[in-house]
């Protein structure tokens, strides 16, 4: 059996099925796979909620309280950081948003599947779209006063030479920062689980008290695996917050 010998080859992109069209490369890879399947299972899940009126149940069961639970959560989320009546309007984006990412985050940490929230593409494709639709956003509610943004209110004007400049750049790395974040901490967690989990595969092949000695690595990995479970949730909760932030700013020009 061949195992992996790197950590990093863990996030590698693998074609499953190659198909080259010219220079056009349309290979279902590991990575499709894995959005394939999740979207497969989020359809079973929704279908799953529905009763035969087609509707949800009345009574929830465990499977229905656990989306009420995570709609509950990101309604107060939006609302307590979108200061605006019409922040609610923008609670399906950031539900959708943080669903996507738990939902990715949570497949990742199944042995010998794949995070897509690993590849700073990913995460970077992500968050820019997400930042080029707010500042749309804030363009159609404010106009040219968009870039109130770079110059905050009672600046004079010889400090504004100095702000608007500190201001824009820390603006346009939004995306950067958010993608890199995540990106981040889902690669060095993973990273973190295959190195111990290599030592103790290393460990298993000898004998006598090397052999007893694995199982140490084993038990450090019971903790890890929760604590990356907690990075999972923490991260798909802090980008979702950011969000509203930002969209808070776009709203209210702060």
């Amino acid at each position: 059996m061949k195992f992996i010998s790197s950590p990093l080859e863990q996030f590698q992109v693998l074609p499953i099925i190659p198909i080259k069209l010219g220079i056009i490369d349309l290979s279902i890879t590991n990575e499709t796979i894995i959005i394939l399947l999740l979207v497969l299972l989020t359809t079973i899940y929704i279908f799953s909620l529905i009763g035969k009126d087609q509707t949800f149940h009345i009574i929830p069961n465990r499977w229905q309280s656990i989306i009420e639970i995570i709609y509950k959560l990101i309604l107060s989320l939006v609302v307590d950081n979108i200061r605006d009546k019409k922040g609610v309007l923008f609670f399906p984006l950031v539900f959708s948003i943080f669903s996507f990412i738990l939902s990715v985050n949570l497949i990742g940490l199944v042995p010998y599947s794949f995070t897509l929230t690993s590849h700073l593409i990913v995460t970077f494709s992500l968050s820019l779209a997400i930042f080029i639709g707010i500042n749309i956003v804030c363009i159609r509610e404010h106009g040219i006063k968009f870039f109130c943004l770079f110059l905050p209110p009672g600046t004079s004007i010889v400090l504004s030479f100095l702000l608007v400049p500190i201001e824009l750049i820390s603006y346009i790395f939004k995306p950067v920062s958010l993608s890199i974040r995540l990106f981040a901490n889902m690669m060095a967690g993973h990273t973190l689980l295959k190195v111990i989990a290599g030592f103790a595969f290393t460990l298993m092949g000898n004998v006598g008290i090397l052999f007893v000695l694995h199982f140490v690595p084993l038990l450090i990995l019971i903790p890890l695996f929760g604590l990356e479970l907690g990075v999972a949730l923490i991260q798909s909760f802090v980008f979702s917050i950011l969000i509203c932030i930002y969209l808070n700013d776009s709203i209210n020009l702060h």
